[in-house]
């Protein structure tokens, strides 16, 4: 006898980009060229003394359990670093390490939510959030990122949700935020911390593209006052030094839920590889400068991609404030096409040519906001961006082949 799913397991939505990357694969095997921009990964190495740090522990013997919030000597190298890069000033008590940041996604919502409290959620939105916050019986509630507003979340509409929403327990920040690419500024953050001040509101501070800021520095939510007991903020390695592999990250937060967390990973997880935190470490003690350089070289693909995109047809474009993805707006092009976003990026991978592809993620993807633009990573050598958005002017001039693909494929009709 089959026994039947639950509930939440029968509706789990999953973080698309990783379906797409089957896709591609899938695709790949068999003999088509496609140029990946659909996931957020680096296409560089990891940091040297990352690699070297990995190695050593290897050879030393760190191959076995350690303490579930993680190496002390990890955490205080975390909370020294803290300060320098984020003017915060914290001890090793407030750290906890993860297997990267998005586990910190579940650990938020376990240590917080309950059945019935509402969270307000931006959209586009990761697309992790809301599973998370279902899997605890709590209520999303969404508020859209304007393109005109590049993207940075509208303080009205916290204000609104902390009036109307009578069981208003959470809101999820993301800055630099994926898939848009918009920073929150300081006052941004200002008005945030001052509304919920003082409040039983907590907030999650995603914040895994903390190096990719493009101008000035990255601000964290808890470097305002009174933050550190009501904020948890997620980091990560994977984009810094690119260490996606690995998969390691880390929390920021007041003690008492820091030590809640800590539980949760030892009841899920027992612990973080020490191999994987001493390469972490090594990370932070010692590559600053070649992750500088490696940030810099991110910056100027996404400033390549967007020249490019301005001259399609069709798409609008700005340079996003932070991240490694540009979001161009191409609603002209779906309306002409009469296809929804995902639709044209499916099809940019799938029916627009048979020996070549792009694999890129529609908007949607990320909620009903993103409806009308395409995510495009630039996770591909320089060469490869050029090459792809040529590719994408092209494709979408064969209506032809778009209605053939729409036959076969009616859910992504328009």
């Amino acid at each position: 006898m089959t026994v039947a799913l639950s509930r939440f397991a029968s509706g789990l939505n999953t973080e698309t980009a990783f379906d797409v990357l089957a896709v591609a694969r899938r695709l790949k095997a068999g003999g088509k060229d496609v140029i990946e921009l659909q996931i957020g990964d680096s296409p560089f190495l990891s940091t040297k003394s990352a690699l070297a740090g990995g190695i050593k522990a290897i050879q030393d013997g760190a191959t076995h359990y350690c303490p579930s919030h993680g190496l002390l000597e990890f955490r205080e190298t975390i909370a020294t670093n803290y300060l320098k890069e984020f003017g915060v000033k914290i001890g090793p008590e407030n750290v906890v390490v993860g297997p990267g940041a998005k586990v910190f996604e579940q650990f938020f919502c376990e240590a917080f939510l309950d059945a019935d409290d509402a969270v307000l959620l931006f959209s586009p939105a990761f697309p992790t959030y809301e599973p998370n916050v279902r899997r605890r019986g709590a209520k999303p509630v969404y508020a859209p990122l304007k393109h005109e507003n590049h993207f940075r979340p509208d303080l009205n509409d916290i204000q609104r949700f902390l009036k109307n929403e009578p069981k208003a327990k959470a809101i999820f920040v993301n800055s630099p935020h994926n898939p848009t690419g918009g920073v929150a500024t300081d006052e941004d953050l200002k008005g945030i911390a001052d509304l919920v001040r003082g409040r039983p509101i907590a907030v999650f501070s995603d914040e895994p593209y903390c190096h990719m800021v493009w101008e000035g520095k990255h601000r964290t939510l808890l470097a305002e006052p009174g933050m550190l007991s009501q904020c948890v903020a997620a980091y990560t390695f994977s984009k810094s030094y690119s260490m996606s592999g690995w998969r390691l990250g880390y929390a920021i937060g007041d003690k008492t839920v820091i030590d809640a967390i800590g539980k949760m990973t030892n009841t899920t997880l027992s612990c973080v590889p020490p191999i994987v935190q001493k390469a972490g470490q090594a990370a932070i003690l010692f590559d600053d400068v070649e992750r500088d350089e490696v940030m810099k070289r991110f910056q100027n693909k996404v400033e390549l991609l967007v020249r490019e995109l301005k001259n399609v047809d069709g798409v609008k474009v700005f340079l996003p404030a932070g991240t490694f993805y540009v979001f161009p707006d191409v609603s002209a092009i779906c309306a002409r096409l009469r296809i929804r976003s995902h639709g044209l990026a499916m099809y940019l991978l799938e029916g627009a040519d048979d020996r070549k592809g792009v694999a890129c993620l529609g908007g949607e993807c990320f909620g009903a906001a993103g409806q009308g633009f395409v995510r495009f990573s630039c996770a591909e050598p320089d060469e490869r961006l050029v090459e792809a958005v040529k590719f994408f002017a092209d494709a979408v001039t064969r209506s032809e082949r778009v209605a053939r693909y729409l036959e076969i494929h009616p859910q992504y009709r328009a």
